[in-house]
């Protein structure tokens, strides 16, 4: 009696083609993860600035400019800058620019933040804008 001793091609052609639909959905996922990682990375550069505007507003009960704040308009790999935006005595808008990352954010792509100093508790909150020009997959998830 003759024992087989290995895998017919069908068999192996239904393992490729497996491994080719579960590529074919991983790769996109993971580009998209990776992207949102380097989107998180510029906000984590940008939450200085924002721990700078929130101790300015602290201690003189108005929001600062961009200079008055200490912040620099710095760069990073991810980011093109942040800038400060005041536009009143409480609020603020603060933006980031990101740079090309890879195909998914295009070049100049921004996420914006509005602050407000709130009153008697003197709070300073931030909420996404929806001027922010980023793809809503990309940003935090507080922003989506």
């Amino acid at each position: 009696m003759k024992q087989n001793a290995g895998f017919t091609l069908i068999e192996l052609m239904i393992v490729v083609a497996i491994i080719g639909i579960l590529a074919a959905i991983a790769i996109p996922a993971y580009q998209d993860y990776t992207t949102r990682a380097k989107v998180t990375e510029g906000v984590t550069f940008a939450s200085a600035a924002k721990t700078s505007i929130v101790e300015f507003y602290l201690s003189n009960q108005n929001m600062p400019t961009q200079t008055s704040a200490g912040i620099t308009n710095a760069s990073t790999n991810i980011t093109k800058s942040v800038v400060l935006t005041r536009t009143g005595t409480n609020t603020a808008i603060l933006t980031i620019a990101f740079r090309a990352i890879g195909a998914e954010v295009a070049d100049g792509a921004t996420l914006v933040y509005e602050s407000t100093g709130a009153g008697a508790n003197n709070l300073v909150a931030w909420a996404c804008s929806t001027s922010s020009t980023l793809a809503a997959k990309y940003r935090p998830s507080d922003c989506r």
